[in-house]
């Protein structure tokens, strides 16, 4: 498959940014698909569809694939009743919005970026694999499902070649969210009361997964494949938190709290599902593209978390001396 033009839906986005700089570095021709403007594009075609996603590209764009990285993104402790029609909007309908477009276009390939959530919250004694069974328990979960689930059937009949790609937790610079509030909790010298927690889970650095994605989106062996991606190495959290601070040269002080308490901690202060996603396994199996497509990641993740780790100290040097 000779692809030279790749569409990016979200490309304002964390992911979006450095799959967009990557495809640029590797002479490819790239059209950013966002909702708003980012101004400057460094020469990259925007393509501007607005809130409503309306996906009306216009009729000159021919991409060759397309990552679709555009979705309504999981925010903590989102229990609202109309929190899965909200999801299933942008991610379910909105990702079959894009790939009516993307055939429209004549692009014979379409990459889309779900998420390991729309198979589980946890392993159950060991690594998710493709082709288990789904088990999604919220509704950002339940809509990335629908969404694969109606991509492929979508492809199968228009002749659009559909690949999924499911990543865990996704780290490097830029990061926001639980990520840089760890950091920043480090920098500061919070105690963390992290010590006694052994369960493991999978995360991925952010250039490994662009290198990923483009593959996904350009070798001909890819197509109709599910693959989980990851850096190949599963942390403790306190794991990470010892290596996020050798990298910030911060010392970091992690009581061994039990689990069990924590719990109960997270029960009382309505953070249950915050604790459980620091307390429970979840790993993740990316053996699959590995062999299949030939793919290692670019980085380990020793070397993606000292990249994050360096980039938070450029930007919150107050906090991070």
């Amino acid at each position: 498959m000779a692809v030279s033009h790749v569409a990016v839906t979200g490309a304002n986005g964390f992911v979006g940014r450095t799959v967009v700089r990557t495809l640029l570095a590797r002479g490819h021709e790239v059209t950013a698909i966002v909702r708003r403007s980012a101004g400057e594009t460094g020469g990259v075609r925007q393509c501007v569809v607005g809130e409503a996603a309306s996906c009306a590209w216009p009729a000159d764009l021919r991409p060759d694939a397309v990552i679709h990285l555009a979705a309504r993104v999981h925010v903590m402790g989102e229990s609202a009743p109309g929190a899965l029609a909200a999801f299933r909007e942008v991610n379910v309908a909105g990702a079959l919005r894009v790939a009516e477009a993307a055939h429209r276009a004549r692009a014979t390939r379409m990459v889309f970026v779900s998420s390991i959530k729309a198979l589980a919250e946890m392993d159950s004694g060991r690594p998710l694999r493709e082709g288990d069974t789904p088990l999604p328990q919220d509704p950002y979960g339940m809509s990335k499902l629908e969404a694969e689930q109606a991509l492929i059937r979508f492809g199968q009949q228009a002749g659009l070649e559909i690949v999924i790609a499911r990543p865990p937790l996704v780290y490097g610079p830029e990061v926001r969210a639980n990520f840089l509030q760890l950091m920043s909790a480090i920098a500061k010298g919070v105690p963390l009361p992290l010590g006694a927690i052994s369960a493991r889970r999978s995360l991925v650095y952010n250039d490994n997964l662009a290198d990923a994605l483009i593959l996904c989106a350009t070798d001909p062996r890819a197509a109709g494949e599910c693959f989980h991606i990851t850096d190949g190495a599963d942390l403790s959290v306190a794991e990470l938190a010892k290596a996020l601070g050798r990298h910030l040269n911060k010392a970091v002080w992690l009581p061994p709290i039990p689990a069990s308490w924590l719990l109960v901690a997270g029960r009382l202060t309505g953070r249950r599902p915050q604790i459980e996603r620091l307390v429970e396994p979840l790993r993740v199996d990316s053996s699959h593209i590995r062999e299949k497509l030939e793919w290692q990641p670019r980085f380990s993740v020793e070397e993606g978390l000292a990249l994050t780790a360096q980039w938070y100290r450029s930007t919150y040097r107050g906090h991070a001396s």
